[in-house]
């Protein structure tokens, strides 16, 4: 799954809420498209130090079985601020964590709340999206190499409380590069073209309770504030 999100639109919006107003798009006289971006701590690199430094892993794609091997985050959070936190935050003092560990914690239960970690830093995005925006959030369309992770995408569809979307093609970023280039020699006719390219894979739909959702949302913004204040 990409590590962060953007909402885009004709009139650029200065953020108040640590998201990022860029520039996205503009296609020969059109109106330029304007975006508001967020970026989370880590995605790609939290699977790699579960492989790498601990040793955890043979190869990332074991994260979602390892996961898989026990029913819960055995009530263990994950805080990946491995160089602080990102949007919305912005707290270069925070540390990683891994908080509510007992001794019925096993790996499993590293891997969940890792995998778990990356739906709640878009949770965290999205809403300061919606605040920022005030567009109510439909689906989410999903791409890059964890969203072939079927228990992230499941989870971030119950966390959101929303329809989680992949495509066909999974890597969006480079597809949309390689769109621009054909619209801009003409190899491609209009934009009209290019949505009918566009192939779902898979959707999930949210499944759980909301009062859980609530509960589960609450134990990590709690986990997210042991992580400040370790650096002066």
């Amino acid at each position: 799954m990409s590590k962060g999100g953007n909402f885009c639109q004709h009139t650029p919006i200065i953020s108040n809420k640590g998201l990022l107003t860029t520039l996205a798009y503009q296609i020969g006289d059109e109106p330029p498209v304007y975006a508001l971006e967020g970026s989370a701590a880590s995605t790609g690199p939290l699977v790699n130090w579960l492989r790498d430094n601990l040793g955890l892993l043979q190869k990332s794609s074991e994260l979602e079985t390892l996961a898989r091997s026990v029913e819960d985050n055995g009530g263990a959070y994950l805080v990946p601020a491995f160089s602080g936190l990102f949007a919305p935050d912005w707290r270069s003092d925070a540390r990683g964590v891994i908080v509510g560990l007992s001794r019925y914690v096993n790996n499993g239960h590293i891997a969940r709340p890792a995998s778990e970690s990356i739906a709640f830093q878009v949770k965290d995005i999205l809403e300061a999206m919606h605040e920022e925006a005030g567009v109510k959030l439909l689906d989410l369309k999903v791409d890059g190499n964890m969203i072939h992770n079927e228990l992230l995408m499941q989870f971030t569809a119950d966390l959101l409380n929303i329809r989680v979307v992949r495509p066909r093609i999974p890597e969006t970023t480079p597809l949309g590069a390689a769109y621009a280039a054909g619209l801009a020699v003409g190899f491609l006719d209009n934009l009209e073209n290019l949505q009918e390219n566009w192939q779902l894979d898979k959707t999930w739909l949210p499944e759980m309770d909301q009062d859980f959702r609530t509960k589960k949302n609450g134990q990590w913004k709690k986990a997210v504030q042991r992580s400040l204040n370790w650096l002066e």
